[in-house]
């Protein structure tokens, strides 16, 4: 039908009730007139007919609208208590509901509703199941989300220390509490069908956001190619070992990339891991030009590579998370940015956050909000679609093409650092078999590898001790299998590096002289390159070489983790040589959940100790929570990471290099 009816059986359905909504296995039109099925390329191609034909759909849908999608909305919310499969703050402000339901794993912890806090394992994964369930016989398209708890310390996500995707890897010591978590997962995925038996098609979204350092799997906390063999290892122990067969897999790291694709594929785990191309993006701007102005920037990347690999795009996640209600006309302000576009308007979906009730933010307008009248004119534009308008969902005939082989080296990984005299080297060889897997150190000699009980190829590798005292090798991993030859490789840094003193945040000598060691140690905020300087520093053989570019942002920052107890000290010290510009430097340092800031130019361009007293710290301008908190010895005891920012002055040039070296508290 023309697009301009799309809309108009809405309210019909929506009247016929949850099990007429539920009834979106239509014939697609290949289907009535008898043509072949759609060859569909999918991560897992033993995938259920109804997952297919889900990952066919949104395909087809690209360029005719945008679902709209809410975190919980049948769980969590300012218009009902408890949850009931029907009551649902979108429904009850434009009576409808979302055309996409996320949930997430919190779920299985009974952190989160419908699952029970203290509630066993055997009832949270009920609990998770019956979500996915409710989600279906609206007739909406359920999202899984992944808040892992930190299998090292017991803590959050939020909680960064541990390495722990180091940790959880193959061989880590906290690999079996991983699988186990991965096991209810599996579960509840599987558990949720239909009266008929029918599995339920879920999109999986792991380890999301994670170039950003908020989370455990994050920048600064992990390096790319940890992250690329975690991804790759959830994917694989789902689809192989487990044999969940109603997955699709999305990879949805969060904005800005100003547009760059090489930024946004860095963690990438391959076109074989994933089927759904995300991008997370929250406005603390109130919609300002700016913001939607990159939005659509990234989100036409975004789609553009979709294309290229043949992949979903979607806006996975995304809200106003500034003062709530300062534009009234936030909703249809961002839907008017995205449809304007012709390539970003062609996500599939865009989801927003939960309505957890009480005190916290309505990420969706409930009745008598200040938003409400702008949601109901989102509602009311053609462009967004809700579940009323979804059609076909599971009517498309395909066919799955059988995936290619594929081989990786899972550990080591890429740039990681070995002391100990030996380490295990595991490969994965997936859609084929090969009488011999070999690996080879340098240009030392082939080593038959043998597979083992996980179905990896492995074994010890005796390191000479020469090695380990600060070389780094190139491992290289061999395959022959359907007539081809597989290779994969791994740098590995080999020996000890000497820790920092109490309070030092980063010296720049332990990174064995490589660029993207360092590059990889710390989190990245908008256009920036960071390297070592052996020309520009304060001692030793290194300081730190930061570019900036403010083309297309403001601001650019890097950061680690830092502390924990700084008490001891009074003051952030630091080298700096300034670029001569207008623009400046800020310190952040963040101390428990409070963000404290202080700010230097960088018009100077001799090389200078910089004395930042912590006395001297302010909250920073948008952290209004802590607007009133100072830098006092309680927060000095619990800190969690330093911060460097650069920011465009007046009339100052975009582009330029700053130094930096032995930044320490004192």
């Amino acid at each position: 039908m023309p697009f301009s009816s799309f809309r108009a059986p809405r309210r019909a359905v929506i009247a016929m009730g949850a099990a007429a909504v539920a009834a979106t296995s239509l014939p697609s039109a290949a289907e009535a007139h008898g043509h072949r099925p759609t060859p569909v390329r999918i991560v897992d191609d033993r995938a259920t007919r109804d997952t297919r034909a889900l990952y066919q759909y949104l395909l087809d849908m690209q360029g005719q609208g945008i679902m709209f999608g809410h975190q919980h909305d049948l769980s969590e919310g300012f218009t009902f208590e408890e949850p009931d499969g029907e009551a649902s703050d979108t429904e009850a402000t434009v009576g409808d509901y979302p055309a996409v339901f996320g949930w997430d794993t919190l779920i299985l912890q009974g952190f989160e509703k419908p699952g029970v806090y203290g509630g066993t394992d055997e009832e949270n994964i009920e609990a998770l199941s019956w979500a996915f369930e409710q989600g279906d016989a609206r007739g909406g398209i359920n999202v899984l989300s992944a808040h892992l708890p930190n299998f090292v310390t017991g803590g959050n996500f939020w909680d960064t220390t541990g390495g722990v995707v180091a940790q959880i890897l193959p061989g880590g010591a906290k690999h079996g509490d991983f699988n186990a978590f991965l096991d209810r997962i599996a579960a509840a995925v599987k558990g949720a069908r239909r009266d008929d038996g029918t599995p339920i098609p879920v999109v999986f979204r792991p380890f999301h956001e994670n170039n950003g350092g908020w989370f455990w799997w994050g920048a600064g906390h992990t390096t790319s190619a940890e992250y690329i063999e975690i991804y790759r290892y959830t994917v694989e122990y789902l689809r192989d070992t487990k044999r969940v067969r109603n997955l699709l897999y999305a990879y949805s790291p969060n904005g800005s990339f100003a547009g760059d694709p090489t930024v946004y594929l860095k963690t990438y785990p391959g076109d074989e891991f994933v089927d759904i191309l995300g991008y997370d993006s929250y406005d603390s701007t109130a919609g300002s030009a700016e913001w939607l102005g990159g939005l659509v920037t990234d989100l036409a990347m975004v789609v553009d590579l979709a294309a290229e690999h043949g992949k979903v795009p979607a806006f996975t996640e995304f809200g106003e998370s500034g003062e709530e209600g300062r534009n009234l006309q936030w909703f249809t302000d961002v839907l008017g940015a995205i449809k304007a576009d012709p390539v970003a308007s062609r996500v599939s979906h865009m989801l927003t956050w939960a309505n957890f009730g009480g005190d916290s933010r309505a990420y969706v307008p409930y009745p008598g909000h200040v938003m409400e009248p702008d949601f109901v004119d989102f509602y009311e534009d053609p462009y967004s679609l809700f579940v009323s308008d979804l059609e076909g969902v599971y009517g498309a005939r395909t066919r799955a093409v059988a995936s290619a082989p594929f081989m990786h080296l899972v550990t080591p990984t890429d740039r990681q650092q070995i002391a100990a005299d030996e380490t295990t080297i595991r490969v994965r060889l997936t859609s084929a078999h090969s009488r011999k897997v070999t690996y080879a150190v340098g240009e030392g000699r082939p080593v038959e590898l043998r597979r083992d009980e996980e179905g990896f190829h492995s074994g010890v590798w005796a390191i000479d001790p020469a090695l380990l005292e600060g070389s780094s090798v190139t491992v290289t991993v061999k395959a022959k299998a359907c007539g081809e030859t597989y290779t994969d490789s791994a740098l590995v840094l080999l020996g000890e590096v000497e820790p920092l003193p109490a309070g030092w945040v980063d010296d720049f000598e332990g990174y064995f002289g490589d660029d993207v060691t360092l590059s990889e140690s710390y989190s990245h905020i908008n256009t920036n390159t960071t390297s070592l300087s052996a020309d520009h520093k304060a001692s030793g053989s290194y300081g730190l070489a930061y570019a900036y570019d403010f083309t297309s942002a403001g601001y650019t920052g890097i950061g680690k983790s830092a502390g924990p107890d700084w008490t001891a000290f009074t003051s952030l010290r630091l080298w700096m040589r300034g670029d001569g510009s207008a623009n400046g430097a800020t310190f952040q340092v963040v101390a428990d959940g409070a963000y404290f800031e202080y700010n230097v130019p960088l018009s100077g361009t001799a090389g200078q100790e910089i004395t930042a007293p912590f006395a001297d710290f302010a909250p920073a301008p948008w952290d209004t929570a802590h607007a009133d908190a100072v830098l006092d010895a309680a927060h000095l005891a619990k800190v969690t990471a330093f911060n460097l920012y650069l920011g465009h002055g007046t009339d100052a040039p975009t582009t330029g290099v700053v130094y930096f070296d032995d930044i320490r508290a004192e």
